[in-house]
Order: C-alpha cells, then structure tokens, then sequence
C-alpha cells in the first residue's frame, strides 16, 4: 500500500488521494467512493449525509444530487463544505473542506446520459427530501414517467445537476499503533500546496 508521505501529499495531494481511491477500490467490499458530505444551514446548523464521489480531478471534487433536495438547497444558500473518505477496510480516511461550485450544464448533461434509464427516470420521480404520503405514491409517479419516457432518451430534469468541492484543506490520516495515528495536513498555498504533519 501507498506510504503515507509528506513528501507525496503535499506535492500533489490530488494524486496521492487518487492512489488511495484505486486502492480502496481494490479492497473495500461496497462503493469505495462513498464520502460523507457536511453542509449548514441558514442557521448555521450542520447536516450530513452520504454521497457517491462521481469525479475528481485538479479543480475539486465532483457529485450529483437533486437541487432542490435539503443539501442541494443548502449548498446553494451557503456554498461550503466538508467531505469525510472513510475506507475501514484499510484504516485510513480523507477529510476535505472548501467553498463549493455548481458543475457546467455540459457535464451534467454528460453524466446523467451515463446513467442506467431507471436511475434517469428516478431523478425525475423523486421530489428529493419532501414529505412522502406512501411508497405507493412514488412508484406509481416512477411508472408514469415510464410511460412518459418509454421512447427516445431521457432528458436531465432542470433540477437536477452536480456540484464541485473546491477544497482548501485535505487531510490523510492512517490508523497507527497506539492511537499513534499518521496525520498529514495540506493547504492551499499560492499556485501550490503546503503540507504538514499533525499530533495524533
């Protein structure tokens, strides 16, 4: 497995991270890729949630989500956040913090084609974070979108669309004996970053 270094993760902590996701691709039994995601409210109050990690690359940190869900609303009203890799298996996890950007129409429009046509569908059916009345009620909403799209493709519902974690901070940490956990901390700084080790 991939050394934790300061050396590697402050040069290019995009990368090192990239090493660490194929590595948890190898080992973690389900969705390597999941990351918890922490927004706030107009009242300052935190709520978190998991997602799926659908991209990343040097501009930040990429999932899709229905706009007018309780985190879509969030992240548009206050555009920062926190997202949190844990991968057990391998006793390590990614902390990430930054501001928040909405991704273009075009790569939107590109990832919601990829999608199988019942997840298509489910975006359109599911008034994400409202009140439901029963499952009943959803199921007969996904069997007449169906219907409704039974030719020809879906197209991406208006609401629906991803955003871009553009961090400032990422941390690793690797589980160590003792509680002796290796923590290493990297900051924007100027064009590039500075890393950091940290106490346990």
């Amino acid at each position: 497995m991939t050394e934790l270094s300061l050396d590697q993760a402050d040069r290019d902590p995009f990368a090192f991270f990239g090493q660490w996701l194929e590595e948890a691709r190898a080992k973690e039994p389900n969705d390597p890729n999941a990351m918890c995601i922490a927004s706030v409210d107009a009242n300052g109050m935190p709520s978190a949630r998991m997602v799926l990690l659908k991209d990343f690359d040097l501009q930040g940190f990429v999932f899709y989500t229905n706009y007018q869900s309780r985190k879509g609303e969030q992240l548009l009203q206050t555009p920062k956040a926190a997202l949190l890799f844990h991968w057990k298996s391998l006793r390590r996890q990614v902390r990430i913090e930054g501001g928040v950007e909405q991704v273009s129409d075009e790569e939107a429009d590109a990832y919601f084609a990829s999608r199988p046509r019942q997840s298509q569908i489910g975006a359109w059916a599911s008034e994400q974070s409202r009140p439901l009345e029963s499952r009943y009620a959803l199921e007969k909403r996904v069997a007449a979108l169906t219907a409704k799209y039974a030719v020809g493709k879906v197209p991406r519902p208006p609401h629906w669309s991803g955003f871009r974690v553009v961090p400032e901070r990422i941390e690793f940490w690797e589980e160590g004996a003792f509680r002796l956990h290796n923590r290493i901390a990297c900051h924007r700084s100027g064009d590039g970053w500075a890393g950091e080790r940290l106490y346990p």
